[in-house]
């Protein structure tokens, strides 16, 4: 609408508006769904990394008083569907991994479950297991395609040539370790059949992606089955898609007809059942002149999936458009191995790819002794180096001049500067994110009561969904932000695509502005109570001739304590260049909340694999490290004013991931300037540090 008569409600401040009822404790989670009779599910799980179930004695189970059921798989029922192996619970006695669903307990309550579940006795066939991943592996093999669909491997010109020609090379190993998403709330469900209808409660970032993966599970019709969740307690990927505790829990729902069913994973439960960012390996060459012009990028990645679904993390992706140079190679090679399904985690591809490449420029700048600011900018491409495309817009170049002035760059200390007992240095690393927009979401635009409604079956995992959907309605109504309201995480609602791919604002937000725009045009600005007009967006609507990215640049000032190797990281700054921001309030939350999750990567995150049981010996979060206020002093985040016309209806480029990218790669590199130490496999630890101190 271009005729407004309100004041734009986009680009406002607002408080978010679930915020009371979350302080409170009054907003409804998944698994405190007010129902009549709960039971309670408790699973049993394999003690094995690799083999059979030959025998399950549930005799103690079923004889505790308050026992519902106990389902294992020469019990359970079997399933329409178990084409998706890791939704194909209690279907076979054969064990793919350490933790593997083998069972469940229904019982009165929680306790009794838990205390039913550990009293089953489990006989197994064990077989010898593989779980260690590595490069010199000679089962490596090439996947079809990678999370994202792009192809695997992509190669233009020849970087062996260019290699063996350049005036200044640069190769070495780099790698990311294994990571847990750990939402403050775990990954719940509360199920209930009423004779074949479904009712699932369930912490998900897209209710409408959960009850189709359900449907087909169990083989029923989209309108048997209705799929509520109005809050998520964050999920960072691990909610994208349902994972084996859904399914369990509607299976062991079935078996107590009429009994809604509470099923809430452990912490240490969610380190087998709920996905992980797989660890990666990456080789990285690079070439370039003494300019610092490259005349070769390539990164090769290695990296695992389980044996019983493949997933391959798109981790040389973002090298494939970063940077100019005439001679480029990704690759992808995965280890098949006996552990528990991978999935997303927080940008995928881009936060661990960019670790590699974002430390090895950081390398060749030091090598020519050129500022790692002006190298990047001196090999800005024009265009999208991956497809010839003209960008939609891109501000990187802006976002590492302006996060230099504000950091102070010009005037930071020299290379291994002592204050007092501490080493001082600063890292800068840049940030990308594609600019994505889902297959389809449709909303519902009425006018009700004297206010207007925008219905949507969208998510809001914590990003500000309730606030930011009103203010995009407003500005497309033309109405003040405070009279209309939104109706979300419900698949009573119109369809809407997954929160994830930094696509929701994106998708739902274009789609409310259709249905906005169709409403204005059907009732005009005097609408009568009831009325309403629905309309919907899709991919094939995207624009097709640009490449839309949102960029950015991270800055991180480390000090390192000469004599212990204590690191404190008293600063980081990001300013980033995403397109239109809805609100300031809830778009600097996440990139905050990005950047903190991109330290935790670079100094305490890592899922200590132990090889001998096939599992993660840090699987609670008294062990699995993360960043925790007392590990940073000041986080700022800024953005430019970015318009861009080519991307959606609003402008904007979606903010909830690019913040993580290149802040860990920002810390290592600081790191080495301030001790002469580097580090290129993460977490970076006293041990890593501590024999090179000067």
């Amino acid at each position: 609408m271009t005729d407004l008569l309100e004041p734009r409600a986009i680009g406002r401040d607002l408080v978010r508006r679930d915020g009371v009822a979350k302080v409170r404790g009054t907003a409804t989670y998944a698994y405190e769904t007010p129902v009549d009779r709960p039971a309670y599910a408790f699973p049993v799980q394999a003690t094995v990394a690799r083999g059979r179930v030959t025998a399950m004695d549930t005799t103690a189970a079923e004889a505790l008083d308050g026992v519902l059921v106990v389902l294992t798989p020469f019990t359970a029922e079997r399933l329409a569907s178990t084409e998706d192996r890791e939704y194909a619970v209690l279907q076979s006695d054969e064990v793919a991994f350490r933790g593997q669903l083998v069972g469940v307990v229904v019982a009165e309550t929680s306790e009794l479950a838990r205390q039913a579940a550990d009293s089953v006795v489990v006989t197994y066939d064990e077989r010898p297991h593989d779980t260690e991943l590595s490069v010199d592996r000679d089962d490596l093999y090439r996947p079809d395609a990678l999370g994202d669909g792009a192809e695997s491997d992509t190669s233009e010109g020849d970087v062996a040539a260019a290699m063996a020609a350049a005036e200044v090379t640069l190769e070495h190993t780099y790698s990311t370790a294994m990571y847990h998403n750990n939402p403050l709330e775990p990954h719940a469900t509360t199920a209930l059949w009423d004779g074949g209808q479904l009712v699932l409660w369930d912490s998900t970032q897209g209710v409408h992606p959960d009850r189709a993966a359900v449907c087909e599970v169990f083989g029923l019709a989209e309108d048997q089955v209705r799929v509520v969740c109005p809050y998520v307690g964050g999920g960072f990927g691990a909610k994208g898609e349902p994972h084996a505790n859904v399914m369990l829990a509607t299976m062991a729902a079935r078996a107590v007809p009429g009994r809604p069913v509470k099923l809430a994973l452990t912490r240490q439960q969610m380190f087998t059942l709920a996905g992980y960012r797989t660890p990666t390996i990456q080789q990285v060459q690079l070439a370039a002149d003494h300019r610092g012009r490259l005349q070769a990028i390539a990164i090769d990645v290695v990296e695992q999936t389980s044996r019983v679904k493949e997933f391959a993390e798109q981790t040389g992706v973002p090298t494939r458009m970063m940077y100019a140079s005439p001679n480029r190679r990704t690759t992808h090679r995965l280890a098949a191995l006996d552990v528990p399904v991978n999935s997303w985690m927080r940008a995928p591809g881009e936060c661990p790819g960019m670790f590699g490449p974002e430390v090895a420029l950081d390398e060749l700048a030091e090598t020519l002794g050129i500022d790692p600011i002006q190298l990047r900018i001196r090999n800005e491409p024009e265009v999208d180096p991956e497809t010839g495309k003209p960008w939609s817009s891109r501000h990187l170049v802006e976002c590492l001049r302006e996060g230099a002035q504000r950091f102070g760059w010009a005037d930071r200390p020299p290379p291994r500067h002592r204050d007092g007992d501490w080493l001082v240095g600063t890292g800068v690393a840049s940030s990308v994110y594609p600019t994505q927009r889902m297959a389809q979401s449709t909303a519902i635009v009425r006018y009700e009561d004297g206010r207007y409604v925008a219905e949507i079956g969208a998510a809001d995992l914590g990003t500000g969904t309730w606030t930011t959907l009103p203010q995009i309605a407003a500005d497309a109504l033309g109405v003040p932000v405070e009279d209309v309201e939104v109706r979300i995480g419900d698949t009573r609602y119109p369809i809407a695509s997954v929160a994830g791919g930094s696509s929701g604002m994106n998708t739902w937000g274009s789609a409310v502005v259709e249905a906005a725009r169709t409403f204005r045009e059907k009732f005009g600005r005097d609408p009568a109570d009831g009325d309403e007009a629905e309309n919907s967006v899709d991919q094939a609507a995207q624009d097709e001739d640009h490449a839309p990215y949102a960029f950015g640049a991270q800055f991180a000032e480390v000090r390192v304590h000469a004599d212990t190797g204590e690191l404190r990281v008293p600063r980081l700054l990001g300013v980033f260049a995403a397109g239109r921001i809805i609100n300031p309030r809830t778009a600097r939350s996440q990139f905050v909340g990005g950047m903190t999750m991109g330290l935790s990567m670079a100094l305490h995150e890592n899922s200590v694999w132990d090889d001998r049981i096939g599992q993660v010996a840090n699987h609670d979060l008294a062990e699995y490290h993360i960043t925790v206020n007392a590990d940073v002093g000041d986080v700022q985040a800024h953005w430019l004013d970015e318009h861009d016309p080519y991307v959606n209806a609003m402008g904007t480029k979606g903010i909830g991931e690019i913040g993580i990218v290149g802040t860990a790669a920002a810390v290592v590199n600081a790191v080495h300037r301030a001790t002469g130490v580097r580090v290129r496999h993460l977490p970076v630890t006293l041990d890593k540090l501590l024999a090179d101190l000067p």
